[in-house]
């Protein structure tokens, strides 16, 4: 048997608004692959990466997520920026290493995800 991952699903909400922010965020179109009553999709199993669903819940998030998205951007600064922009929160948490920073950043409803700039001999932030 090969197993072939083709997406996550995040249980929140309000599935519009989050399909919104993440799809901005990637830059990756909706899809109406899961569309429907109670859920969104940003991307298509036929993609080069995996999609993104949404599945609607009637409770917010509560405790910590033990997965959580890493994305990785060329520069952490504007990463940080445009997160809020779309609506997003930095955690103020943030990881200093010699292979780059991390950013821990939330999404409109509380879900923790990373933004990673790798230094690769560019300057530090």
């Amino acid at each position: 048997m090969t197993a072939r991952w083709t997406g996550v699903t995040i249980d929140c909400v309000d599935v519009e608004r989050m399909a919104t922010f993440w799809g901005s965020l990637l830059g990756r179109d909706p899809s109406d692959e899961m569309d429907g009553d109670g859920w969104a999709t940003v991307g298509s199993r036929h993609d080069a990466e995996p999609r993104l669903t949404f599945q609607q819940v009637p409770e917010p998030r509560a405790g910590k997520v033990r997965l959580h998205l890493d994305l990785e951007v060329d520069d952490v600064t504007a990463g940080v920026a445009e997160v809020e922009r779309l609506g997003g929160r930095p955690t103020d948490e943030r990881h200093e290493y010699d292979e780059g920073v991390v950013v821990v950043m939330t999404d409109p409803e509380g879900h923790e995800f990373c933004l990673v700039q790798l230094y690769r001999g560019a300057p530090r932030p």
